[in-house]
């Protein structure tokens, strides 16, 4: 590992000087005005709302803006294009006046038309945005009815808890994507060959250039509404650039040479970034506890396995509990964090992490036994001959497990897990492949046995309903179900729902405590560990307020001249 290391940081992408009309080879030369960071993958979508990767969605968050956004210190919800709202009594109404001063970037103003549209494209049963899955209630719609020009009235079929806090989502252009979306061509518009100024946001950057593989470039957005307190429009660094670096040593390379101003560092990497902070003129500063969650999961679509009228022996493993708790038993969380992420971590044990305490469940974790693993696939009908464990019909214990390949952790975390599996006598396949084509299997094609990724996080149990429902998108293991495949799916679904309606807090805790205490017992998501976050910058970015659930006001960052 440690000679892949080294030959990975000279693979480093280069961004032509041409291009920015700058040099990159000195931290001075950096542009004055401009923010350089990187990302590791090239975007799947231009279009928000089909957007369910980070790749996609580090790249939309500056071009597009919602009605609310949440402050995550306070985790309180601010106005963004809405100016104010009111509530109902029975809280199943919920009117909103909108802001009068606000403008598409293409010059076109914003009215409740849009607001109108964007649900009608998130309920359309043609696009495949997992937004819907956060805006349908027990099974029912929200209905979003235009007052005037400036008021939208949303009618709730029940109280909705965390409905101001997801309006956040992206709100998009009537006059643009109307026509896309009659035509049914919505899915196929905005797509990664359009070009960059032809998408239309609300947010305060547009993009104007994106070259596959190498950059994406942003500029300020000369219609923004956003505005300081003396009236100075937002936000204040003109240009961004976004590299995209698909080997996390050439990104590391990348900042320490001045060719980037923001880095997240692994572990490794904290204290040679500490010891030599002031002579490259950056800052590392520990952010918090990560609220996503790394965990390794198996497919249990049963489309995926049921072919000619048989069913392959993988869907009786992976849906087999003794052989979920004994893969759980035999993964080496300790290891992982002293190993990989040099004791800046915890094990991970419940879906919702101990830094949002409200909603955290403290549970006992599957503690590490290969032993215990051996005696709990004996329960499940498993035997071993000769060292290789086969099922009770005598089929060989043999699978595919993915990771995304460039990203050093995952892969160093695959090898260890992959080890212990071994010695439990499995024949394990490890595939790892590019992160985009590692999601279109996820959520496109379903082509995969095992995997190991990670989700992001945050404060609200409800943003997870992508995942958690029966019918979510996301649903991982067996993606949007007609009805739940099984009793423990049903519920979590009552729960979810229950949990979403109740406006005590103390009473939404006991419903996503127990949609946890189910999740730790069927385990279609086996946890691993939850790292410490650290984050790098340059001491030239002031404003810069990054926590681990989200940065807070980007547009008031500012590049010292």
């Amino acid at each position: 590992m440690r000679e892949a290391l080294l030959k990975a940081t000279l693979l480093i992408v280069v961004l032509p000087a041409t291009i920015l009309g700058c040099d990159f080879k000195r931290f001075e030369s950096l542009p004055k005005d401009m923010l350089v960071t990187a990302v590791v993958s090239d975007p799947r979508t231009f279009n928000p709302v089909l957007a369910n990767e980070t790749s996609s969605t580090d790249v939309l968050d500056p071009v597009f803006a919602g009605l609310t956004r949440v402050d995550p210190y306070t985790f309180k919800v601010e106005p963004e294009l809405a100016g104010s709202w009111t509530i109902s009594t029975d809280r199943k109404v919920v009117t909103m006046d909108l802001r009068r001063d606000v403008y598409f970037s293409d010059g076109k103003p914003f009215s409740a038309d849009d607001v109108v549209f964007t649900f009608k494209v998130i309920y359309s049963p043609e696009v495949l945005s997992s937004f819907r899955d956060l805006f349908t209630l027990g099974g029912r719609q929200i209905k979003v009815e235009k007052v005037d020009d400036h008021t939208v009235r949303f009618i709730l079929p029940v109280p909705f808890y965390p409905f101001l806090e997801s309006l956040s989502i992206p709100i998009l252009p009537a006059h643009v994507l109307r026509k896309p979306l009659l035509e049914d061509l919505f899915e196929r518009t905005w797509n990664i060959m359009t070009p960059p100024g032809q998408i239309v946001g609300l947010g305060p950057y547009v993009m104007t250039s994106y070259v596959p593989s190498q950059y994406i470039l942003l500029k300020a957005n000369p219609y923004y509404y956003g505005r300081d307190g003396k009236g100075v429009r937002l936000p204040y660094i003109k240009r961004r650039a976004i590299l995209i670096v698909q080997n996390q040593d050439a990104q590391y390379v990348k900042f320490i040479s001045g060719e980037t101003d923001i880095y997240s560092p692994r572990p490794q990497e904290i204290a040679p970034l500490e010891s030599m902070g002031k002579r490259r003129h950056f800052i590392v500063k520990e952010i918090g506890l990560d609220t996503g969650i790394m965990f390794i999961s198996f497919n249990r679509n049963p489309a995926h396995y049921r072919r000619g009228g048989k069913t392959d022996p993988r869907y009786r493993w992976f849906t087999n509990p003794y052989f979920l708790r004994a893969v759980a038993h035999s993964i080496d969380k300790q290891g992982i964090i002293d190993d990989v992420y040099r004791g800046y971590g915890e094990p991970a044990v419940s879906f919702i992490p101990r830094n949002v305490p409200v909603y955290h469940l403290d549970m006992p974790d599957y503690a590490y036994s290969l032993d215990r693993a051996r005696t709990l696939l004996e329960k499940g009908g498993f035997h071993w001959s000769n060292g290789i464990l086969y099922d009770g019909a005598g089929n060989r214990v043999e699978f595919d497990f993915f990771t995304n390949s460039g990203n050093e952790q995952r892969e160093r975390i695959a090898s260890i897990v992959l080890s212990d599996l071994t010695k439990l006598g499995m024949k394990v396949n490890y595939k790892p492949l590019d992160f985009n084509t590692l999601v279109e299997k996820l959520t496109s094609n379903f082509d995969w046995d095992c995997v190991l990724i990670a989700l992001t996080g945050g404060y609200e149990p409800h943003d997870g309903a992508n995942v958690l429902l029966s019918s979510g998108m996301l649903h991982l293991w067996d993606p949007a179900e007609k009805v739940p495949a099984t009793p423990w799916e049903a519920e979590i679904d009552r729960l979810m729902t229950k949990g979403a309606e109740e406006y005590d807090i103390e009473k939404r805790a006991i419903y996503y405590k127990k949609v946890q205490k189910i999740l730790h017992d069927e385990l279609p998501l086996i946890p691993i560990v939850r790292q410490d976050d650290f984050v790098a910058y340059t001491d030239r970015l002031e404003g810069y307020r990054p926590t681990v659930f989200g940065n807070y006001r980007p547009e008031m960052m500012r590049l010292k001249r």
